[in-house]
């Protein structure tokens, strides 16, 4: 199967993982989708764009001619992670595993990648990401390999420590890391967690009307999975005069509607935010930078 890997799958590997690694991968990936259809036994329709940020996305058709996706993924992104949480949930509130092809490679149910949350206004996206996200966190399977908040958030703060001096987001990023630090201190909730948790995550489907898709899971506090979601359309809450106080309601509302601590769900909000921030700063994206540390402040 001849095709070009979607630019925002090149771009984001580049940048997690290094240009070389990414290269690598990304120079294998025609003749590894070609052996996954052909071990599978799928017809493929066609490759989603901009489709996944580290996976590439295929639609396809499985023997029995029923629709379905196929994703894959490098195993530096661990997609064996995401296979063992999928079979976890079994359909439950996320998209049902239909088959392993492979190593790194999925083959989901199909669901209309074309209409995700984001496609409704807020207040109902926001309401049903809740309603969502809520049906995810269950326990975690029995001798399960997932990493836990303290130690996925320990890794991303590592790097964050080269901008403790930095003039423009030295003080957040103090912040940030010290929020972090009482937080793990405290964390007693243990719960499976879908780790990358927004709007553009959640698409339209039709065995249930809205499932979770991609999962990066981890075990840990309900608080963390919600941060990243309570900053979602930040370009929109940066543009409007009342953004801070918007902000800050919205952290309010859903630690409300989902039972979660107000405090802990600011303070992984704000570590999140400054961590994505410091990393876009790192890749050279001033902008998205600037956005994302500017609705930290907020905070």
């Amino acid at each position: 199967m001849g095709f070009e890997p979607p630019q925002r799958l090149v771009r984001t590997l580049s940048e997690t993982y290094g240009d070389a690694v990414a290269a690598e991968w990304l120079g294998k990936l025609p003749e590894l989708v070609g052996q996954v259809l052909d071990h599978a036994s799928l017809d493929a329709e066609r490759v989603m764009a901009p489709g996944g940020r580290s996976s590439l996305v295929v639609l396809v058709r499985r023997p029995d001619g029923s629709p379905a996706a196929l994703k894959i993924a490098p195993p530096f992104a661990r997609p064996d992670r995401e296979r063992e949480a999928l079979a976890h949930w079994n359909g439950w509130g996320a998209v049902q595993l239909l088959d392993g092809a492979g190593e790194g490679a999925l083959v989901l149910e199909r669901l209309h990648p074309e209409v995700s949350l984001r496609s409704l206004p807020e207040a109902k996206a926001l309401l049903e990401a809740a309603g969502t996200v809520r049906k995810l966190w269950v326990e975690p399977p029995a001798e399960h390999g997932f990493e836990t908040v303290a130690e996925r958030t320990a890794r991303q703060a590592s790097p964050m420590d080269d901008y403790r001096a930095d003039a423009t987001a030295g003080e957040l990023t103090a912040a940030a890391l010290a929020a972090r630090e009482e937080l793990v201190a405290a964390d007693a909730e243990t719960l499976l967690l879908h780790g990358n948790f927004r709007q553009g995550k959640v698409l339209a489907g039709d065995r249930a009307p809205w499932l979770a898709v991609g999962p990066e899971p981890l075990v840990g506090e309900r608080a963390y999975d919600l941060a990243r979601l309570v900053r979602d359309r930040v370009e929109d809450l940066v543009a409007a005069s009342s953004g801070a106080s918007a902000a800050r309601r919205r952290v309010n509302k859903l630690a409300d509607s989902l039972d979660v601590d107000r405090e802990r769900l600011r303070g992984w909000t704000l570590f999140r935010a400054v961590e994505s921030g410091t990393r876009a700063l790192t890749a050279g994206r001033r902008q998205d930078a600037e956005l994302l540390l500017e609705f930290a402040g907020w905070l």
